[in-house]
């Protein structure tokens, strides 16, 4: 290496030093940026996980209680669709 180039070569990495620098801030500021956007959006993931969680909760209150007869309501649910059935076909 020559002393033109080596002269030539010190001021383009100085130059370069902040422009680095700048640019590894900006980096920085854009991974803070996803990591908090990231974060919000598991806040939102974990509260529609649990909404669901508790829906599905009463769900199973409801199916398992014994008082509770899903086949005797969907039945009493047919009966008035097949007597209107009836009616109208006479």
């Amino acid at each position: 290496m020559n002393a033109e180039t080596l002269a030539l070569l010190i001021p383009i990495i100085a130059l370069m030093i902040p422009i680095l620098a700048i640019w590894t801030v900006h980096q920085r500021k854009i991974e803070e940026i996803r990591a908090g956007a990231l974060s919000e959006s598991n806040a939102q993931a974990a509260a529609r996980a649990q909404a669901l969680e508790e829906r599905v909760r009463i769900l199973e209150a409801i199916v398992t209680d014994k008082s509770y007869d899903v086949a005797a309501q969907i039945e009493a649910l047919r009966a008035p669709a097949t007597s209107d059935n009836r009616s109208t076909k006479q």
